[in-house]
C-alpha cells in the first residue's frame, strides 16, 4: 500500500503540487486540468490531510520529507517544477533549500514565509480548538476571512467548496499542520537559485500584497503578481488568471 495518496495526470516535464493548511490536492483541480496538457502533474495529500495518513514529524521539515517521499514513491528521476499554495509554499521553500537538485522552479500561490509571534500563538490556539471542538467554527471563520467579497457574493459555490475542504479534514491532522506552522523557521530564500513566481490576491489576509511583495524581493530570480477581487483561495477563486500566469512562467523556465 502506498504511503501517500498521489494522483498523476498528463505527460511532459514533471510538476509537484503541494497544498496548504485545510486543503487537499483537489485545491489544484483547475490547474491540473490546464497544465496536464503540457506537463505531468503529480498532486498529493500531505500526511494528515485528505487521503494520506498522519505520519512523520509534526514539523515543516517533516512535510518536506513527505514531499521527498512522494517523489521517491512515484519514481521521478529529474528536477520538478513545484506549484504550492499557502502552507505548501513554506514546504516548497524549504524543499528547494534541503534538496536543490530536486527542484527546477517554484510557483508560490498565496505565499507565506513564517508567522510572527502573534501568528504562532494563533496557530497553537487553532490546533487546540480543532482537537477540542472540531472544525465547524474554524471552517466558517476561514470562509469569512479567506475568500474575497466577490467570491462570497458572486461565486457562492467556491465559498461552499472552501468550507467543505475544511470540514472534511481529520481534526488531528489539521491540528498537527497548525502546530507545524507555529514552530516553523523562515526559509533563507535568498539562497534559492531556481526561478520563482509569487501570486497573491488583493484581498488575501493570509498573504497580504505588501508581505508577499517583500518575500518576492528576497528571491534572487522572481516575479510577483496580484490578482484583483481575490482572497487566499487563489487557485479556485481565480483559476483562469492563475493558470495563465503559471503556464507563461513555466514555458519560460530554461
Amino acid at each position: 500500500m502506498s504511503k501517500y495518496h498521489v494522483e498523476t495526470t498528463g505527460s511532459g516535464d514533471p510538476i509537484l503540487f503541494i497544498h496548504g493548511l485545510g486543503g487537499t490536492s483537489n485545491v489544484f483541480g483547475p490547474q491540473v486540468a490546464a497544465l496536464s496538457r503540457f506537463f505531468t502533474c503529480h498532486r498529493f495529500d500531505l500526511p494528515g490531510a485528505g487521503q494520506s495518513e498522519s505520519k512523520g514529524k509534526n514539523t515543516i521539515d517533516g512535510l518536506v520529507e513527505a514531499a521527498l517521499g512522494v517523489l521517491e514513491q512515484i519514481g521521478v528521476d529529474k528536477p520538478v517544477h513545484v506549484v504550492a499554495h499557502s502552507m505548501g509554499t513554506v514546504v516548497a521553500q524549504h524543499l528547494a533549500l534541503m534538496a536543490p537538485d530536486k527542484v527546477r522552479s517554484l510557483t508560490l500561490i498565496g505565499p507565506v514565509h513564517a508567522p510572527g509571534e502573534a501568528g504562532r500563538e494563533a496557530m497553537k490556539a487553532r490546533a487546540a480548538k480543532a482537537r477540542e471542538e472540531g472544525l465547524g467554527e474554524i471552517a466558517d471563520q476561514i470562509v469569512a476571512a479567506g475568500t474575497s467579497a466577490d467570491t462570497k457574493a458572486n461565486q457562492p459555490a467556491i465559498a461552499a467548496f472552501v468550507r467543505e475542504f475544511i470540514m472534511r479534514q481529520p481534526a488531528e491532522g489539521y491540528a498537527r499542520h497548525c502546530e507545524a506552522l507555529a514552530t516553523c523557521v523562515a526559509a533563507d530564500v535568498g539562497r534559492i537559485s531556481v526561478p520563482a513566481i509569487l501570486i497573491t490576491g488583493d484581498e488575501d489576509n493570509t498573504s497580504p500584497p505588501p508581505a508577499a511583495s517583500a518575500l518576492a524581493a528576497k528571491f534572487p530570480d522572481s516575479a510577483f503578481y496580484i490578482l484583483a477581487r481575490t482572497g487566499h483561495w487563489t487557485t479556485i477563486e481565480r483559476p483562469k488568471e492563475v493558470n495563465e500566469l503559471v503556464l507563461n512562467f513555466l514555458f519560460g523556465v530554461k
